[in-house]
């Protein structure tokens, strides 16, 4: 069985409050996260709730990082969902577990997309037709 992609769900306890109230930091951190993971980003799109947290998603070209902070309780939940084998979705989760200083975390691997193709290799976006010069 093959699938297209691994989604983790992650929970980040024991944060830095600060941190997970600066929208600007967490911005900063989730995109960097997708640079980790070797992914392309697409854009991203961050927002500050009153009177805390942040919720965020940076779009990717092999699917998507999201988070939403609650400063007041030290906590942080995060998806981390990627296509294809070229990006690890395990560095973007290691390198946000360091820098909103998570003193201990919960994780859940899920397969997504878990397809039965049979006499080809199950590919997270189509071949590029390849067009001859004239």
């Amino acid at each position: 069985m093959n699938a297209l992609g691994v989604h983790i769900l992650a929970e980040y306890y024991g944060c830095n409050s600060e941190i997970l109230n600066d929208r600007e930091k967490i911005e900063t951190y989730l995109n960097q996260a997708a640079v980790e993971a070797g992914a392309t980003i697409v854009s991203s799109a961050f927002h500050t709730f009153n009177p805390h947290g942040i919720s965020g998603v940076v779009v990717i070209a092999e699917s998507h990082l999201s988070i939403h902070t609650w400063p007041e309780y030290g906590y942080a939940a995060v998806d981390i969902f990627t296509c294809g084998e070229t990006v690890d979705p395990w560095k973007a989760f290691e390198y946000l577990k360091e820098n909103l200083k998570s003193e201990h975390f919960s994780t859940i691997e899920m397969k997504r997309g878990q397809l039965k193709v049979v006499g080809q290799k199950l590919r997270h976006k189509p071949e590029m037709a390849v067009v001859a010069a004239r």
